[in-house]
């Protein structure tokens, strides 16, 4: 049995990224069911998704103004490179990291989209940002300045958090 299934608790009520969130448990749950003779194929299919999902996340908060550099977006930056590093040593033959690495996904996932994606997920409903076109339906909810820090409850207090009247849901 897979370390992380897919639940209610991590449903965000943002369909498409929940649908992203779902595809990754999935293949999460592919590479630590993956024989050493398709752990690496299996492992580099969930590292060329989460390239993607990272992308597409990282792109929508640059659409509604969280500032690149977030901790969101390094986190994504960060956990991207170590799963890139994991398919180097596995193909070296060292493949005990990647299953290591598979084990501490299934620990840190729900972490960061019950943390971090939900903060996001909120944010894009509050601007009224719709993920399949990339629009904004209300640009007046946007925040004056970029956010810093993750825009949620774990920023640092330098973020630009939005005016009260525009934090209505």
């Amino acid at each position: 049995m897979a370390a992380l299934a897919w639940s209610d608790a991590l449903v965000l009520d943002l369909p498409l990224m929940d649908d992203t969130h779902r595809e990754f448990v999935d293949l999460l749950a592919a590479v630590e069911q993956a024989d050493d003779a398709t752990l690496l194929q299996a492992w580099q299919a969930l590292i060329d998704h989460t390239d993607q999902h990272f992308g597409q996340e990282d792109a929508w908060m640059a659409a509604t103004r969280f500032a690149s550099g977030n901790c969101h977006s390094m986190q994504h930056k960060v956990v991207l490179q170590v799963m890139r590093e994991g398919a180097a040593r596995a193909a070296q033959g060292e493949l005990p990291v990647v299953r290591a690495m598979a084990s501490e996904l299934a620990v840190w996932f729900p972490q960061h989209a019950q943390a971090m994606d939900a903060a996001l997920a909120l944010h894009l409903r509050r601007v009224g940002f719709d993920p399949a076109t990339g629009t904004v339906l209300a640009p007046q909810a946007l925040p004056g300045e970029l956010i810093h820090g993750c825009g949620g409850a774990c920023s640092s207090g330098d973020e630009v958090a939005p005016e009260p009247e525009r934090a209505v849901a």
